[in-house]
């Protein structure tokens, strides 16, 4: 029987006992903090992204595979209200590729990196010897922000799950064009104690599901509550693409009431805030659909062990 990334993550993080006082935060959360001394610390996360799996090049431009790179990496930033300090890019190359084509992606990465004041700074090019696809990794350093990092492990009973703008419909294009809620992030964060986040990269249900088993609670959510995007609207079961579709890169978070209805008495941006259920002490996901019955809701967003 094969595992699951959960699984295998939690297996990883079993094999040491890392000092929380030199890794108040270590594997399986979107950041590793690492504490260089006293009053310092660095947060650190990598991805790698792969052609034929997070994109495709027959369709999608070098440019916008740089910039996806980029931004999936700053979006972990987001996911933890941390600030971005700088990121090293490792490429490996399929047989053809050129200085052209090296420039083409640089573009796409900069676009991501100059936007959020992340500079590359450093990396490393291999090829293949034959006709294996691209692929290209991104590791991150980012620093705390006036606010403290916030889990994916401090969910509590009672509190509103909260999500930013709309959900489903990546495949339609949004998971090449997205913008990771960095700033936004930390405009929450200064409004309004948030116990717990996460970006959805592998969909709502996913997502919300390692912020539940991480903090040991259940969740209620509201079908007709959910924001579906104008491209989850033209797919077949526009529901169950907001909830499994994944790439959103949209903000997941958790807070007490009275911290929400603060949230949205003093949030000015034009990216909407949507509160689409209850963190509850079940154990379990549930979700109330539009007739008002209640239904076990089970992880079905993407595996990427699968």
């Amino acid at each position: 029987m094969s595992w699951t990334e959960d699984q295998i993550t939690a297996w990883f993080a079993a094999q040491r006992n890392l000092s929380p006082g030199f890794f108040p935060i270590g594997i399986g959360d979107d950041m590793a903090q690492i504490r260089v001394d006293k009053g310092t610390s660095v947060f650190i996360t990598i991805d790698m992204l792969l052609d034929g799996v997070h994109f495709d090049l027959r369709k999608a431009t070098l440019q916008q595979a740089g910039y996806k790179a980029m931004a999936v990496s700053l979006s972990d930033c987001a996911a933890m209200a941390v600030v971005p300090v700088a990121a090293v890019v490792s490429v490996a190359l399929p047989k053809g590729f050129a200085a052209k084509e090296l420039k083409m992606l640089h573009q796409g990465i900069m676009l991501a990196a100059d936007k959020y004041n992340c500079p590359l700074v450093g990396g490393d090019i291999t090829s293949w010897k034959g006709e294996e696809h691209f692929a290209i990794t991104v590791a991150m350093l980012a620093r705390a922000a006036a606010n403290k990092p916030i889990k994916r492990s401090g969910a509590k009973p009672g509190d509103c799950i909260c999500v930013t703008g709309t959900l489903g419909g990546s495949g339609l294009g949004k998971h090449l064009r997205f913008e990771p809620r960095v700033n936004e992030a930390m405009e929450i964060a200064s409004i309004a104690k948030v116990n717990a986040m996460i970006d959805i990269s592998d969909g709502l249900t996913s997502d919300l599901n390692r912020i539940c088993r991480q903090s040991k609670t259940g969740a209620l959510i509201n079908a007709e509550q959910i924001p579906l995007s104008d491209e989850a609207e033209k797919s077949k079961e526009p529901l169950e693409s907001a909830l499994n579709d994944g790439e959103d890169f949209e903000l997941l978070f958790t807070l007490a009431e009275n911290e929400f209805n603060k949230l949205i008495k003093h949030w000015d941006s034009s990216l909407p805030v949507t509160k689409i259920g209850t963190i509850t002490d079940t154990g379990k996901m549930q979700i109330q659909t539009a007739d008002g019955k209640l239904q076990d809701l089970q992880p079905a967003g993407y595996e990427h062990l699968g």
